[in-house]
Order: structure tokens, then sequence, then C-alpha cells
């Protein structure tokens, strides 16, 4: 029973994807004998009725505040996503379902994420407009899939999201709104991108975990006998590496232009906006064995550009040049793309790489 119960609450933790494990916390709850960093004090004094916090350097200590508190302690089998561990509203919502809901202390509840079903409204962007919209979307574990219809009486979905691509990630700063959520998937084997948000913070941390939850279930099925550390990076991901560039066209002939560029897994794609639904264009950068390679280098031939800090993208087939603001940026990039050259390729990643190559 212990293990079945340590098992859930480890499931339940890592749906959120978030717990602070800082190495020089300054802070602490002195209610729930926990230590904490800068950031994740503010957020426990929202939930003053049942967390005070104390700085451990400058605040005064009673006696009766240092006490041990082992019932209310962090449990020690917590694991960190640190990619996710970044986003305010998760760490916001992880401390509320930990502490004011106590959603990981009873084995038989069941949340409202965990259904494997779920139904409600979100406000989308408009794909042309960018007006956003209230939108009725479905997640069915059942049909392996989440959709959503432009009108609430319409029969058929506008768009169906298969849980095998789907992925979704916490984008308030491009968004403009704390809650704002981006969800990408496959379709016609290029990705889309949609541009979500809720007004309550707990409903839309409820529709991430939902797909984190569809997506396990899915995982599970898909490679049976995993273990978790193998399936546990797949549930959600943040990506790799966004921001602005400029690029040339496949002549390296045409002026520069600034472009919008986000590194997911493999894919390296470029937005004339970084709120676009579809990508101008995809790379795909393969593994350095197999003659992809990155140089912090233009061509001495090139012309055309005014931000001097350039990079060439060497594929099998061609060459594709940018140019970054800043030497820090070029760096970042570059770091970046080192990581996507030096993992091997796994055999699904082939597949895509032989329909970039073949693709018109």
């Amino acid at each position: 029973m212990k293990q079945v119960w340590v098992k859930t609450v480890f499931i339940k933790h890592i749906l959120y994807g978030y717990v602070c494990f800082c190495t020089d916390p300054e802070w602490a709850s002195y209610t729930l004998g926990v230590f904490l960093c800068h950031s994740c004090s503010g957020l426990h004094r929202n939930i003053a009725q049942i967390s005070k916090v104390k700085s451990l350097l400058l605040d005064p200590w009673s006696s009766s505040e240092i006490e041990v508190r082992p019932a209310v302690c962090s449990v020690a089998f917590i694991q960190k996503n640190p990619a996710l561990g970044n986003c305010e509203l998760l760490r916001d919502q992880w401390i509320r379902a930990k502490y004011e809901r106590k959603e990981f202390m009873f084995l038989e509840q069941q949340e409202p994420y965990s259904a494997g079903y779920r139904e409600g409204f979100l406000w989308k962007r408009g794909r042309d407009n960018g007006q956003y919209l209230n939108r009725k979307f479905i997640l069915s574990e059942r049909e392996g899939v989440l959709k959503y219809f432009n009108k609430n009486d319409a029969r058929e979905p506008k768009a169906i999201m298969k849980m095998d691509t789907i992925n979704a990630t916490f984008q308030p700063g491009k968004i403009g709104t704390p809650h704002g959520m981006q969800i990408t998937y496959l379709k016609d084997n290029s990705t889309r991108n949609i541009f979500v948000y809720h007004e309550d913070g707990k409903e839309m941390v409820d529709w991430f975990n939902a797909i984190r939850v569809a997506r396990l279930h899915y995982l599970q099925v898909a490679f049976p006998g995993a273990p978790d550390s193998e399936w546990l990076p797949k549930l959600t991901r943040n990506y790799l590496k966004e921001g602005y560039m400029e690029k040339t066209g496949p002549k390296h002939t045409e002026g520069f232009k600034k472009r919008w560029f986000t590194m997911d897994d493999r894919r390296l794609m470029y937005f004339k906006d970084p709120l676009d639904a579809y990508a101008r264009g995809e790379v795909f950068i393969g593994n350095k064995d197999h003659s992809y390679s990155v140089l912090p280098i233009l061509p001495p031939s090139v012309q055309g550009y005014h931000w001097q800090f350039g990079i060439t993208i060497v594929t099998p087939d061609r060459k594709f040049l940018v140019t970054c603001e800043t030497e820090k940026d070029r760096e970042d990039w570059i770091a970046a793309f080192q990581i996507v050259l030096n993992r091997p390729m796994l055999p699904q990643e082939y597949a895509v790489e032989a329909y970039f190559k073949h693709k018109p």
C-alpha cells in the first residue's frame, strides 16, 4: 500500500513538473517546515493563512517557530523537472496544490485533470486576425485527441490534435498573459501552433496537466515496460531555444530578413511573427555524424546583413545562413545547436529526416 501511495504522489508531482530544490535557500515557512528560495517565498505569501514565511538571515525567530515539523516537510523522493520549473504559474499552482488543496495527500482523491476526459472553454487566438475568441475544447484520452470547436453546437471540430505529436508549454511573455499556453501538434507533418489562455490560473494548469496525463498514458502503451526516466521528458517539453535572428534565402543572394526562430526537438522553425500559426520554414537538425554541423561564421562572399554575428548551419542538402544581434546570442544559439547535434538520432527521427529531404 505504501509503495502505491508513493507512486501516486510521485506521478502527481511530475505532472506539475515542478518542485523547488534551491541549493542555498534564504527563506523558510515556519508553519509548513520547508525551506524556500526568494521566488517561492513570494508565492507562499499568497497563501498566508497556511504558510507563514520569514527570512533565515534577516528576521528574528522564536523558539516555537524553529521547531521541526516532520509531518508537513517536503517528501524526499520528489524529483524536479528543470525544464518546467521556471514558469511562475506552475510554481504557484504546485504550491497551492500541495499545501492549500492537499492534492498529494490522499490516494483515493482523483484530480479533475486525471479523469481521462476534459471539456471546457479557452480563449484561443485566431489564426488570421489575431483576435482571441472563446472556443470549446475537448480532451479525450479514449480517442487519443485534443480537439476544439468554432461554435458551441458544432458537430465537427475545427481541429483534431493527436496525442502522439501534441505538446504544451506555458508562454506568458510571448502571449502577453500570465496564463498563456502554446499548444503544438503536427498537421501534414508540419508544426501547427495554437495559443490559448484562461482567466483562472488553476483552470489553465488543469488543462496542462490533463494533456500530460493523456500523454503519459499514451506513452505507457506505446513504450510498454519503459522506465520512468525514458517517458518522463516526453510528456511535454519547453523549447530548447527561441529568439530573433536574420536569415537569407537558399541562393544566399537575397537580403537578410528578421525572423522569429524556435528550436523544438530537431526542428528549427522560423516565423515572421512569434504568434504565427505556421512556420515560414522548418529545418531538420540531425546528428553531427551524419553531415550536420554548425559554424560561427558566414561565407566571406555573403553580403546584405547588418547583424554582424553570423552562423552557418550545414545540412546534407544545403547551408542555412543566419545572423545574430549580439555575440551572446550567437553563443547561445550555437550551444543549443550543439546539444541537438551531439544527441544520437532515434529510429523515428530518421523517418522525419527522410520527410524533410523529400519535402517539396
